[in-house]
C-alpha cells in the first residue's frame, strides 16, 4: 500500500497536474493585465449576466477576485474550484482558479446572444450550417463595425461568402 502510494506520488507531480489542459477548465496559470478582454467560462451569476461565454474588460486584479467591465457595468469573477470531466483522465481532478479565459476571438455559436460593437468574420471555409452565416453576421451594432475575410474553395480570397441552404427542410412546411 504505501509503495503504490509514493509511486503515485512520483507519477502524478505538481508539474504534471499543473500542465493538464483541458476544455472548459482554465489553465493552472493565467497572465491577465488590467484591459484585457476575457470570456467566462462558467454560469456564475445568470440573473445579473455572468454566464458561459459572457465577456468582459479586466478593469482590476487581486488574490481571490477579478473586477471587471461588462457592459459598462462593474461586475467581480471569483476563484473557483472547477471540477474537470474529460475521459482521458482517469482520475477526479480539481483546479482552483478563476473561470476566465483571454478572450480575442470566439466562435460563431459561442457569440450567439451578444451584441458587439466590432466583428472580425474569418470564413476559411463555407459556413457548414443554415442560420450560422445570419447569426455571425447579427452580432455587430452597426454595419461599419463589420469586416469579413472569405476564402473560396481553392484557398483564394474572395468577396462572396455561400449561406448553405438545404430546401428539403422546408418542404414539409405549410
Amino acid at each position: 500500500m504505501f509503495s503504490e502510494s509514493v509511486a503515485l506520488d512520483q507519477v502524478h507531480t505538481p508539474e504534471f497536474l499543473n500542465s493538464i489542459k483541458c476544455s472548459g477548465v482554465p489553465n493552472h496559470s493565467i497572465t491577465l493585465k488590467v484591459g484585457v478582454s476575457v470570456m467566462l467560462l462558467r454560469n456564475i451569476d445568470q440573473s445579473s449576466g455572468l454566464c458561459n461565454g459572457t465577456r468582459l474588460i479586466i478593469t482590476r486584479l487581486e488574490n481571490r477576485v477579478i473586477e471587471g467591465n461588462m457592459a459598462g457595468e462593474k461586475v467581480f469573477i471569483p476563484r473557483m474550484t472547477l471540477t474537470l470531466s474529460d475521459a482521458r483522465i482517469p482520475f477526479k481532478f480539481q483546479r482552483r482558479q478563476f473561470p476566465i479565459v483571454v478572450s480575442f476571438a470566439m466562435t460563431i455559436n459561442k457569440s450567439q446572444g451578444q451584441s458587439l460593437s466590432h466583428v472580425g468574420l474569418f470564413l476559411k471555409k463555407s459556413v457548414f450550417t443554415h442560420g450560422q452565416l445570419y447569426v455571425a453576421l447579427s452580432r455587430v451594432t452597426s454595419r461599419k463595425g463589420l469586416k469579413i475575410l472569405v476564402y473560396d474553395d481553392d484557398g483564394q480570397i474572395t468577396n462572396e461568402a455561400r449561406n448553405v441552404v438545404y430546401k428539403e427542410v422546408f418542404r414539409n412546411l405549410i
